[in-house]
Parts: structure tokens; sequence; C-alpha cells
């Protein structure tokens, strides 16, 4: 995998990173895949004129609404084209209007997709638009991308790149907030009393028969990866519904990849976790000693969805 950055503070500039890297792929029967903005999908469609037919493109919103459904898909489709040699992507994050929690998600996707994505052949440019991203936001691209460039082409090492793993223990090692004060809890010997518990509170805390059914799926997923005994809560923050998962004991060793790769053919250890990452807004996982925690977090009652 080649994973550059490219930071950019003009449509001018933009373009001019964007153009030669998909012409060039398209001139030597590589797939290519564009996710971005609208205003830069229509940029680069009339700047592109006929030969913006022959791209694969996605608004960069709806490509993964979560960082573990974005690898997903980026997977999927190398596994789609991998038969044709390189595949190129250019993949550009929505930054502007994220919380501080889910800027650091994204991150430490941009960080992950390092080791995720290796072995494949893919080269991933990932733009960040300086206008809107943010200092921090660009500042951290230069540590979570091996390489940094503005013209299409291959780039230059980026000095202040962070190996990935340690990167991901920078960022797992953010507090969560303690559980609150009247948080309904449960202590769990038998896994299957995970769902009936999780599944059980969601509904008295109003959310649908539905949507308390796949919190209670996606808590006992996480619970498989965590193992029994283990305590479970459930509380109501605002706009949320949250689901601790806690395993004191043995010294447990997470793996801060788990669950962002889809399943295969043969199990793993992280084949539940992907599942509650698909079904959960976030889901954060933390581990000191022999305490291990995953937290499961999903719209609360009171979410309006339009028709």
């Amino acid at each position: 995998m080649i994973h550059q950055a490219c930071l950019y503070g003009s449509d001018e500039e933009f373009l001019g990173m964007a153009v030669p890297f998909v012409l060039d792929g398209l001139a030597g029967g590589e797939p290519v895949l564009v996710t971005t903005t609208s205003r830069n999908l229509e940029l680069l469609g009339e700047t592109l004129g006929d030969d913006a037919g022959r791209v694969d493109h996605a608004e960069t919103a709806y490509f993964g609404r979560r960082p573990a459904q974005r690898v997903t898909a980026f997977v999927r489709y190398w596994r789609r084209n991998s038969g044709r040699g390189r595949v190129r992507v250019l993949a550009e994050p929505v930054w502007q209007g994220r919380s501080t929690r889910d800027v650091l998600a994204w991150t430490r996707m941009e960080s992950a997709l390092n080791l995720l994505l290796a072995g494949t052949g893919i080269w991933m440019i990932c733009p960040y638009d300086t206008r809107t991203a943010g200092a921090g936001v660009a500042g951290n691209a230069l540590r979570t991308h091996p390489l940094v460039g503005s013209d299409g082409r291959i780039g230059r090492p980026c000095p202040g790149y962070a190996e990935p793993l340690a990167f991901l223990g920078e960022c797992d090692a953010e507090p969560l907030p303690a559980v609150p004060y009247g948080a309904a809890g449960s202590d769990i010997t038998d896994l299957s009393d995970v769902r009936r518990f999780v599944g059980g509170q969601a509904r008295q805390r109003g959310l649908s028969e539905e949507r308390a059914a796949l919190l209670a799926v996606a808590a006992h997923e996480a619970a498989r990866y965590l193992g029994a005994p283990l305590t479970a809560s459930v509380w109501e923050s605002f706009g949320a519904l949250v689901c601790d998962l806690r395993r004191a004991g043995a010294p447990y060793a997470m793996d801060p990849l788990a669950g962002f790769l889809p399943p295969g053919p043969d199990e793993r250890p992280g084949d539940g976790l992907w599942v509650a990452r698909q079904l959960c807004d976030h889901v954060d996982m933390r581990s000191a000693g022999a305490k291990c925690l995953v937290r499961l977090q999903v719209a609360g009652p009171r979410l309006q969805e339009g028709q």
C-alpha cells in the first residue's frame, strides 16, 4: 500500500493533485475511486470532461459514515478490483463540524489504514483542505501518512510520521468519562445474559424494539471478544445511549485493530467487534493492566430521522 497526504488550500491546488493522479491511473488501466466533497467532485468532473465517466466516485459523507464502515468500503473496492493490478483511491474524510471525539476516531483510522490495508495494491491519497480542516487535523495528517505530496505523484517522506501502533496507543490513552451515578449495572457470568440485560435496558429507556435489539446484538458480540465474567452498565446521556462492558482479572491483550476488517471465511477474534462497529456510532476500547473495557454508543430515543 502507498498512503500519502496532500494538504491543499485552494480549488486550484486540489485539482493540481487530483487531475494528474486520476488521469495517470486511467492511462495505466488502473481502477480509480474518488471519494471527496460534493464540491470537489463537481470541480473534478468538470475538469476531467469525458474521462469523468471512467472514474468510480462517492460523496465522502456517505462513503462509510463510521470509520470501520469506511475501512470496509476500501477493502471491498480492493477485492473487487485486485485482479486488475494497482488500485488508486483519492479519499478525503469529512472534518468540518465533527466533535472532538469524532475527529479522534477518524484520525485514529487514518493511522490504522497503514496496517489494515498493508499488502494490498492500493495507492491512496488523502486530501486535507487547510481552509476547513483546522491546524490540529492538518498537523496530524503528517503523523498518520508516511508520505506527503501535492502533484498527484509519489510523495516525499513525512518527517513527522508516527508508527501506527504507537500512534494508536496515544489515541487510546485518552481517558473515557466514568460510568455515571445511577447507571444500571449487572454482573455477567453467562454471555447470553448480556443480550437480555442490554436489550431490556435499551427498551426501558425508550429505544424502539428494533434499535434495542441491534444494540443488544452489538453488546453480545463485544462481550464475546472480552469474555466472561464481566460487568455491564447502561445509561443515557444527551443524545445517546451508552453501554459499558468491563472485564477484570487476568491481563488481556486487546488488539487495537480489532473489528475494522470485515469477516473472512475463517473466524477471527475481532469478527464480533466488526459487527458492533457497524451497528454503533462509537466503539471505544481501553485496557490497563488486568482491566479491559469496551464502550458502545448509539443514538438515544429522541433521535428524529427524516423520511
